[in-house]
């Protein structure tokens, strides 16, 4: 294919480079790479070493005692050219990540436009990196918050989103002054080395030291604890499960390091007696459906008024059935495969259970066979009738179930059950009831990080920070002050009088 050619992915390619070089290891193992859309190879990797990674890291340490001291808003300039760049490659690297990943072709133009914002984003931001000046109780004394980088920033991402994830972390590290050493998920590391290619000539033209931006692909047993148990990375950014969370935060706090974590999400919808459904329904099967249900915001309950429930289960039900589901590259199409054939048996697992456990399928559920479909990763998005308590719906079902919950009463009723659960990510709300809104939006309402009114769960802007509370984890990656978190904060008290004067009033007289 033509886009592999243009982002310079070979037949066999190499899993380790700081930037301007890529290492030559072939004895770690060939990961093959896989296409869920029609179950063809599409390249392979060589896994990388423990020695790579000892390499990339003393590469990183050095770059950073560079980097650090270039402007920020030169370090702005630099994620500029990126921006400009990704613009060029943005039609490849999305067929690409739509290839590789198995999301629409509209959705993987849409990730790469995300990196594409986030660099905007970030350029702006790298003449903003402020703190505050705060008023003495002793005279002639200033004080104020200042904030410098941390040193190397590990970023692991998770195959739902190969290279956006990526781009939200390491923009950011970078005009604060920090340099990165991104591990993408072995199911998709194509992507990422499409990206690493694409940065080549901007690094080389402006004469960037090779670590500032490295990529290191490997088994997680080996690599991926590696960087978890590594002092020389004083910040890891993680998106993935909240199993793989618990056990990274655990090991990093050990060694006192800071971490970003972006896991689980069980994300619902409120509709009320008071919505539009209009506006619901769409929202509703996009959330659903979009990246075939494997967004960290999939929308993954919907709770309904018993008002409205006859007729949006109805309207639910029509809109599935015309849903096109086949190749990610075909635009017509608006659901593609799952990652792999695992992650088919496991939505098939859980759709035998639920039912076990109450649940009633009203539609899809099973598994696509014939032509297009070879891949053995398609499957029919499924809609159930569930109650909140059961189990599996408590649960996070990386895969496009829906589960249909009816409540009665007030909002109030419909804010518990959405809150009666482990995760908190994102979760909507709509209705044209001004009350009803804001009560989701106050503190006696969604508990989770992201909150909207009439639009869905899944698509965030880059402008706004991202993330969510309880077992998703608390970090906050992309928009709003979520740059902080790539940073160490320092207070800072100048005196400029001619006397010595103590806090709170001291005294010590020598």
């Amino acid at each position: 294919m033509d886009f592999l050619k243009t982002l310079g992915i070979k037949e066999k390619n190499f899993g380790a480079c700081s930037g301007l070089s890529w290492n030559d290891t072939t004895n770690q193992g060939e990961l093959r790479v896989v296409s869920p859309a029609d179950g063809k190879q599409i390249a392979s990797v060589y896994q990388a070493s423990e020695a790579d990674y000892d390499q990339i890291i003393k590469r990183g340490r050095e770059a950073f005692k560079v980097w650090r001291k270039v402007p920020a808003p030169k370090r702005g300039e630099i994620v500029r050219q990126i921006g400009e760049r990704l613009r060029e490659y943005k039609d490849p690297l999305g067929k690409l990540v739509s290839y590789e990943m198995g999301k629409s072709l509209q959705e993987g133009l849409g990730e790469v436009q995300e990196m594409i914002d986030i660099c905007d984003f970030s350029v702006g931001q790298s003449r903003q990196l402020y703190g505050f000046t705060m008023h003495s109780e002793r005279a002639s004394h200033r004080m104020y918050d200042q904030y410098h980088p941390l040193g190397i920033v590990g970023v692991v991402t998770a195959f739902n989103f190969p290279v956006a994830v990526w781009a939200w972390n390491a923009m950011l590290a970078t005009v604060c002054g920090n340099v990165n050493l991104w591990k993408p998920s072995s199911k998709v590391p194509l992507s990422a080395i499409a990206v690493q290619n694409i940065l080549h000539d901007v690094l080389q033209e402006n004469n960037i030291p090779e670590g500032v931006f490295s990529l290191i692909i490997g088994r997680g047993s080996t690599i991926g604890e590696k960087m978890l148990n590594d002092k020389n990375v004083p910040l890891v950014s993680i998106t993935g499960s909240t199993r793989v969370g618990k056990h990274a935060a655990g090991i990093i706090s050990q060694r006192f390091g800071k971490s970003i974590l972006e896991l689980g999400g069980n994300n619902a919808i409120i509709i009320t007696e008071n919505a539009d459904l209009k506006l619901a329904i769409p929202a509703v099967v996009f959330g659903a459906v979009g990246t075939a249900g494997q967004r960290c915001t999939s929308t993954r309950r919907l709770i309904v008024h018993d008002s409205l429930y006859d007729k949006v289960k109805e309207s639910l039900v029509k809109a599935y059935s015309s849903l096109r589901i086949g190749t990610s590259l075909d635009e017509k199409n608006h659901v593609g495969p799952l990652i792999d054939t695992d992650a088919v048996q496991m939505f098939t697992a859980a759709i035998d259970e639920v039912q076990k456990q109450g649940g009633k399928v009203i539609y899809g559920g099973e598994v696509l066979k014939g032509p297009g479909y070879e891949s053995n990763c398609y499957v029919r998005p499924a809609l159930v009738e569930a109650e909140n308590h059961y189990p599996l719906v408590q649960e996070e079902t990386f895969a496009p179930i829906l589960y249909l919950i009816k409540y009665s009463g007030d909002v109030q009723n419909a804010i518990d059950i959405q809150n009666d659960v482990v995760q908190g990510l994102s979760s909507s709300i709509f209705t044209n009831n001004l009350r009803e809104a804001e009560s989701f939006l106050s503190h006696w309402g969604s508990d989770c990080g992201i909150a909207n009114v009439n639009i869905g769960t899944s698509g965030a802007e880059i402008g706004g920070a991202f993330g969510g509370e309880k077992e998703t984890g608390g970090g906050r990656e992309s928009g709003s002050d979520s740059w902080k978190a790539y940073m160490r904060r320092q207070t800072n008290t100048i005196n400029f009088s001619t006397e010595m004067p103590l806090a709170q009033g001291i005294k010590f007289d020598l």
